[in-house]
């Protein structure tokens, strides 16, 4: 007789009532020291709160988009995440606590996430900083006019830029659309 195993976090899907208790949680960053890219998202939802994975929930084109884009061999699954490091890449987010979308933020925690990672960078200094998600740029930087790709201030000897939010709500941007704006910051970067 076997016994039934453990879902493994690939297999995971929270139920309803582990996606409320995902209110308010928040999900380790997958950082080191001079990555190549810090990709940083606006925060986590409530699927990457209850499975403590970034970009978790299923539609989110964050892990396509990258591997289209060449920055992966291969497209990594949420629960892949730490292989990034491996890539020089890392992921954030602006806002640390999770929520079911983004319009439940406020601009003051924006703009408080906006500082918080501004420390973030200095401190760990990657060569870029993208930020996926033009209005939470916009709101966290004071940066009414800034458009998606490089912008012109960075943060100490690190690039910003502006990517568009992966999320399968975020109707402006295809998956290929996604990719290729992912694609013109990894051709734009130095090898590290």
């Amino acid at each position: 007789m076997s016994e039934k195993s453990e879902p493994t976090a690939r297999q995971f899907r929270p139920d309803a009532a582990e996606l409320a208790a995902a209110r308010g949680r928040t999900v380790p960053d997958v950082v080191a020291p001079g990555l190549r890219v810090l990709f940083c998202g606006i925060n986590p939802g409530l699927w990457s709160g209850a499975t403590g994975q970034h970009f978790a929930r299923p539609g989110n084109r964050f892990w396509p988009a990258l591997h289209r884009s060449g920055f992966t061999p291969r497209q990594l699954r949420p629960d892949e995440q730490r292989e990034l490091l491996r890539y020089g890449l890392g992921i954030t987010n602006v806002v640390t606590r999770t929520t079911a979308k983004a319009d439940e933020l406020t601009a003051e925690e924006y703009r408080v996430g906006g500082q918080a990672l501004v420390e973030r960078v200095e401190r760990l200094r990657p060569g870029a900083l993208a930020v996926l998600g033009i209005g939470a740029y916009r709101t966290a930087f004071g940066q009414r006019h800034a458009v998606v790709g490089r912008q012109s201030a960075g943060i100490g000897d690190t690039e910003v830029w502006v990517l568009p939010n992966p999320s399968g709500l975020n109707a402006h941007y295809s998956l290929d659309g996604i990719a290729e704006e992912f694609r013109r910051l990894r051709e734009a970067l130095p090898e590290r």
